[in-house]
Formats: C-alpha cells, structure tokens, sequence
C-alpha cells in the first residue's frame, strides 16, 4: 500500500536535496567544476608498513609472517625455486604443469574432493608455476585456517600425480595449445620472447610447453621433478593476516616441519639470450585476422636493477598507465586501437622490455609509425616536469592501496621473498620514485630502449599487412611461425 510522504522523513528530506540541487542556477554550477581541466592530484598518503618478521625451520625452510589483525583473514603464500627456469631444455612446460598437478588428487583426497573441502572452508587455493619459481597460495578466514593449512600440506608435501589425472591434463593442454593457433595475443606472446631471447634460453621457451613436448609428459618425469625441486631448503613461506609469529611457527611446524631436506642439483648457468642484431620486423601470417598484434622490443633488466625507479617512472610515462604516451597517441588521438601499453618484465635474469597493442588491419604500418615516433621521442627528448610529476604521482598514490587488504599486501611481501630483495624494501620506495629526475628518465632510456636492436613482431594477415610494413624502410621483414621459427 501506497503511504503519504511525511515530512521529516529520509525520503522527504533526499527528495528535497534533489529540487534544491535542481534549483541551483547553471552558472554557479560551472564555477564550480571547470571541466577543461583535470582535477588537482593530492599529495600521497602516508605509507605504514608493518614489519617482516622471519624464522627457520630446522629443515629449512624461511618462514616470512606479516601480522593484520584488522580482518579475520589469513593469506598463505608457499613460494618454490622450481620454475620454468628449471625445465629441461627439451621439455619445456615441465615445471608448469608439475605445479597444476599439485592440486590435482593429493593425501587421500581426488581433485574434485580438494576443491570440495577448499569450498567447504571458505578458502581459495590455487597453484601455478611462472619462470622463476613456484607458488601455492591459500586464502582463508582465521578461524579455518587450521584445516585449511592441512589441506595445503597434503598439497604441497603428497601430491598424488595419478596416471589417470596425468592424462586428462596433458590432453587439456594440448587442446589449449592447439586454441592458441587461432588467437593472434596468443600466438605474439610466444613468437616474441622466442625472438628476443632464443630458443636456448628459458625464457624463450613457452611455459605452457610445445605441442611435442607435451606429448612427452608422462608422471615419471612430473615425480622426479617434484622430488628434485620442491624441497623445504628451496622454499620459502609467507603468511599475512590476522596472526602472530608464534601462532604461525606452531601451525606451520606442525604440518611442515617433517619435510625432509634433501640436497637440489646446482643449476647450470643458463645460456645467454640471442645477440642482438639490427632492427628486424618479424611477421607472423595469421590469414582472415582482423587486427594485428604487434610487439616491439629487446631484452630488458632483472628485478635487481638499480635502475628499477627511474625505469618505473619511464615507463608509467611511456605505456604504463591509461594516460601514457602510447595509450593516447594510438588510442586518444589516432583510434588505432583500444589500448597500447609497455612493460619492462623483470625477473631473476633479464626479462623483456616491450610496447604493443592489437591494432586494425589497415592501420598497422601507421600504427608502426606512431609507435617508433613514441619511442623516439622518449629517448631523444627529456621529460617535462608536469609529465614527470604526473607520473611519480601515479606510482606512489597507488602504492598504498597495494598494503591494504591481506592479498594485496602478500602479493607485494611475496616478490620480495621471490627476487631475494630486503625485507624492508618498501619502507624507501616513495622516496625513490620521488627521487627520480627528468635526466633519470632520459638517461635509462636511451640505455634500456635500444632502438638500433629493436625486435619488431607482428601478427596479422600478411597479404594486408606487408606491404604497407615494407614501405616504412624500419628493418628488413622476416617470415616466422607463431614458435618464432624461421618459414622458408
């Protein structure tokens, strides 16, 4: 039923906000917002970070606990040395497929019964490999993370890698592999590093592995891997959240501490990437495509770099934010694309630095143009300060949000733990981003963004495509599959 609207109510009292705000003459509201200009960025917030706080297991294994007791929520972080780095050179994919199988039937558990307690506990546990290490991660309230840190363990400590799961995901990989031939991000994402770095390197090789070796997955070579690398004195275990040190100590022992140590293989040392050769277009044939991928770049630096601020600030100046430089030249002004963007990918070795974007058809040697011009233009001209103040703005008003929910906080303590950095790295990182100067910037540039190198893919219909590439005189062309493999 229908009742009269009383004055004095929340409803009277909203509808008349709104005839008040519906009364305020245009005038005053455009004195009060002038829409040509963007709003005025606020100064940072305050950065409080709490402590790391360490201890080791008689077995070896690091223990790394960072106590918020604001929410009941525990984040769990196991990380391995047992990347992709790892893999045998002609196997690639191992290591990533031992990690998936971690959770695929472990203890006396199936996978359907391990995502079952998972869902019963309220927890969220994944597993996954990346190039350099390993992780299981576990997210759950406090007041599961008993059973839940029992579920982990048999994870972590007695994956099962039945012939029967073993199977069903080698058969869903190589689908996924097959899919790949069909998606042009897919198919640059591979060709790429395969050109920058090498088949001999790992990283050129594909974490997902090659439809052959795939084929040559078996559990023997998953089972000796795990017993090769996942060892206590190889991992380290982070947990943030409503904990204390003591109480994590007596969980964690509890369930982890019998791990035996046993000693790992020295790695040998990996084989330096391919020598750079002069600017080269490499043009990956996938006929009927609509757009065309493109990625452009050279090997890059390690997370270790002392020059990751200045090379943070290039590159949010560069792509690395919505209004970057990339972004609003090809996507604001040109309408080329949705979205351009760079990156410098640092790992424990030197990762690629690359700019790219999914482009129209008939805009990829224009969009060539605009990319190069960009470049250029980084490296031959200094940053003006509003840019540059812009840019450090961006890094470090984001960064706090980065400390404010359990997750968020982990994944920022865990790389600290994964590239072996202080654990009190963070405590400088404003200071060092706001330290960086327009000659920083330049001088990083013209070092890391070597333009005389450049590796230059793009994935598109070539009978469009290639003739418009060759006009712009950037690099001699050549022909490659999406495996970066020279076609005759």
């Amino acid at each position: 039923m229908n009742r009269p609207l009383r004055i004095g109510t929340p409803r009277a009292a909203l509808l008349a906000a709104l005839l008040a705000a519906a009364a305020v003459p245009a005038t005053l509201t455009a004195q009060a917002v002038d829409r040509t200009r963007p709003p005025a960025l606020g100064s940072a917030p305050t950065l409080r970070l709490l402590p790391v706080q360490t201890a080791t297991l008689p077995n070896g294994l690091v223990l790394a606990v960072v106590e918020m007791h604001k929410v009941p929520v525990v984040d769990v972080s196991l990380v391995v040395d047992a990347g992709s780095v790892d893999d045998p050179a002609d196997l690639p994919g191992l290591a990533t497929f031992t990690a998936n199988m971690l959770d695929e039937g472990a203890g006396r558990r199936s996978a359907l019964e391990i995502s079952e307690e998972a869902d019963f506990l309220g927890a969220d546990l994944s597993t996954g490999a990346g190039f350099d290490v390993a992780s299981v991660s576990l997210h759950v309230p406090k007041r599961q993370l008993g059973p839940a840190l029992d579920l982990m363990a048999d994870v972590v400590l007695r994956p099962v890698f039945a012939d029967s799961e073993i199977t069903r995901q080698r058969d869903l990989r190589r689908t996924q592999i097959l899919q790949q031939r069909d998606q042009p991000v897919a198919m640059a994402a591979l060709a790429f590093p395969a050109i920058v770095f090498g088949s001999q390197h790992p990283y050129g090789r594909p974490l997902g592995g090659t439809e052959a070796s795939t084929a040559l997955l078996d559990r023997a070579q998953v089972a000796q891997f795990y017993r090769t690398y996942y060892r206590p004195q190889n991992t380290k275990l982070l947990i943030v959240g409503d904990i204390t040190l003591a109480e994590a100590q007596a969980l964690v022992a509890a369930r982890f501490g019998s791990w035996a140590r046993e000693t790992t293989p020295a790695a040998p040392p990996p084989a330096a990437p391919a020598a750079p050769a002069a600017r080269t277009i490499f043009l990956v044939d996938k006929p009927g495509a609509a757009q065309s991928v493109i990625r452009i770049g050279n090997v890059g630096v390690p997370r270790s770099s002392a020059d990751f601020f200045p090379l943070q600030v290039l590159n949010t100046i560069l792509g690395g934010s919505f209004t970057s430089r990339l972004n609003q030249n090809l996507r604001e002004t040109h309408g080329y694309t949705y979205g351009a963007n760079s990156q410098f990918a640092m790992r424990r070795m030197a990762g690629p630095f690359q700019a790219g974007a999914s482009v129209q058809s008939a805009k990829t040697d224009s969009s060539l143009i605009e990319f190069m011009r960009e470049l250029r233009r980084i490296r031959d001209e200094a940053v003006p300060q509003a840019e540059l103040d812009k840019a450090k703005a961006y890094i470090t008003l984001g960064l706090p949000g980065d400390f404010e929910t359990t997750q968020a906080a982990a994944g920022r303590y865990r790389d600290l733990l994964a590239y072996g950095l202080p654990l009190d790295y963070y405590a400088s990182y404003m200071e060092r981003i706001n330290a960086v100067t327009a000659a920083d910037v330049q001088r990083v540039a013209r070092q890391y963004v070597d333009l005389d190198h450049f590796v230059i893919v793009v994935v598109g219909d070539r009978s469009q495509i290639e003739a418009g590439i060759r006009a712009l005189s950037e690099g001699p062309i050549s022909i490659r599959d999406l495996w970066g493999q020279e076609i005759h």
